[in-house]
C-alpha cells in the first residue's frame, strides 16, 4: 500500500514539471513548502504518530521535502535559463557598442612624476610630512624671525589652535632630520598654501617638490650640479641655466636660479624657475635642539636645499597661460594631455 507521504511527492514532482513559468512555480512551492503547505502540515502531525508509526514517516517526510526542494531548484534554474536566451535572441549584435571614455592624469600629476622621476634617478629617496603644520616647523626651525612677513595672517591660513597649513614643503625636511641622522638625500613634494589673491600666476593652494641633500663637505657645486641636471633633463639637453644671488632665511648662501631653452615657448627668454641654496648653520642647531643632541654639527655637516613650484613649471613646460585652468575641471583642457 502506497504511503500518502509518496502520494504527495508524485503529485508535487508532476505538478513542478508541469510549471510553465516562474510564477507558476512559485505557487507550487508555497502550496508544499510553504509554511501552510502540504509538507510542511505532514512536520506538525508527526507528534500525533504512534511510536511504530514516526520513524518510517520521518524518513520518508525528509526524502519527500529534499526531493521536492532538489525539483523546485532545478526547474527554477532551466525557467531562468530559457527566459534569458529569449532575451538574447532579441538583441542586435550588429548595434555598436557604447563608447566608454578613458580618464588620463593630470597636468599636474604628469608633471609631479616627471620631477620625482628625475630626482629619484640620482639617488633622492622621498619623504612626506602633514598638511597641517606647526608654527614651529613651519617657520622657526627654518630660521624665520618672528617679524618676517610670511609669518603675517595676511600671507598664512592659520588654525584656531595656532598650527597652520604649511606654507612650503620645507616642513618635511625639518620633520626628516628631526627623525633620521645624516647623511640624507630626499625630496618633498606635496602641496603649499599661501594667502594668495587667485590670479592668472597665483594660487592659494600650490604644488612643490623640495629637497635636501646633506653630508660631509657638501658645497655649491654639488647643488649647481644636481639642479642643472635635473632642469636640462626636464627642459631639454640644450637648456642654459643661470644662478643669482637671492635672499632665503633658511639657506646661506641663495640663490634663485632662471632657465632659458629653444625648446620653450618664448625662446631665448630667461624664466625664473626655483629656488635654492646652502642650509644656514642656524637650522642645523634647531633641529639639534629638536633632536636634544649634536647630530647635525655644523662644522661636520652641510648641506643644500632647494624648492621647485611644479605648478609654475608645469605651465612653462606645457605653455600654459593661466594657473587657474589646472583646477578647473574643463575637459576641453585636461584632454591635451591625454
Amino acid at each position: 500500500m502506497t504511503h500518502p507521504l509518496e502520494e504527495l511527492r508524485s503529485s508535487a514532482l508532476r505538478e513542478i514539471s508541469e510549471a510553465s513559468d516562474e510564477q507558476t512555480l512559485e505557487t507550487v512551492r508555497v502550496r508544499y513548502l510553504g509554511r501552510s503547505g502540504s509538507i510542511s502540515a505532514w512536520a506538525d502531525r508527526m507528534k500525533s504518530l504512534s511510536k511504530e508509526e514516526r520513524p518510517i514517516a520521518g524518513k520518508l517526510l525528509n526524502e519527500t521535502r529534499n526531493a521536492v526542494a532538489s525539483a523546485i531548484q532545478q526547474s527554477s534554474d532551466r525557467l531562468r535559463a530559457t527566459k534569458e536566451a529569449s532575451e538574447l535572441a532579441n538583441i542586435d549584435i550588429s548595434l555598436p557598442g557604447t563608447a566608454v571614455e578613458l580618464g588620463s592624469l593630470h597636468p599636474l600629476t604628469q608633471m609631479l612624476d616627471r620631477g620625482i622621476g628625475i630626482f629619484r634617478r640620482m639617488g633622492f629617496a622621498l619623504a612626506e610630512g602633514p598638511d597641517v603644520e606647526t608654527e614651529w616647523h613651519c617657520f622657526d626651525a627654518l630660521n624665520t624671525a618672528p617679524d618676517h612677513p610670511a609669518r603675517n595672517e595676511q600671507d598664512t591660513f592659520y588654525l584656531p589652535d595656532g598650527r597652520v597649513l604649511r606654507t612650503h614643503t620645507s616642513t618635511v625636511q625639518i620633520r626628516t632630520m628631526e627623525s633620521t641622522p645624516p647623511p640624507i638625500r630626499v625630496i618633498a613634494p606635496g602641496a603649499a598654501y599661501r594667502r594668495d589673491e587667485v590670479d592668472a600666476t597665483h594660487a592659494a593652494q600650490f604644488h612643490q617638490i623640495e629637497g635636501l641633500y646633506v653630508d660631509e663637505d657638501v658645497s655649491v657645486a654639488d647643488l649647481k650640479g644636481t639642479l642643472e641636471f635635473f632642469l636640462r633633463e626636464l627642459f631639454g639637453s640644450d637648456s642654459q641655466v643661470r644662478f643669482r644671488p637671492h635672499y632665503f632665511p633658511f639657506t646661506e648662501p641663495s640663490f634663485e636660479i632662471d632657465v632659458k631653452s629653444k625648446a620653450l615657448k618664448g625662446g631665448e627668454k630667461w624664466l625664473e624657475v626655483c629656488g635654492c641654496g646652502m642650509v644656514h648653520p642656524a637650522v642645523f642647531e634647531k633641529v639639534n635642539e629638536a633632536r636634544k643632541d649634536d647630530a647635525y654639527d655644523p662644522e661636520k655637516w652641510s648641506g643644500f636645499a632647494f624648492g621647485l613650484g611644479m605648478d609654475r613649471l608645469a605651465m612653462i613646460l606645457f605653455g600654459v597661460p593661466d594657473l587657474r585652468l589646472f583646477a578647473g575641471n574643463d575637459l576641453r583642457f585636461l584632454r591635451q594631455f591625454a
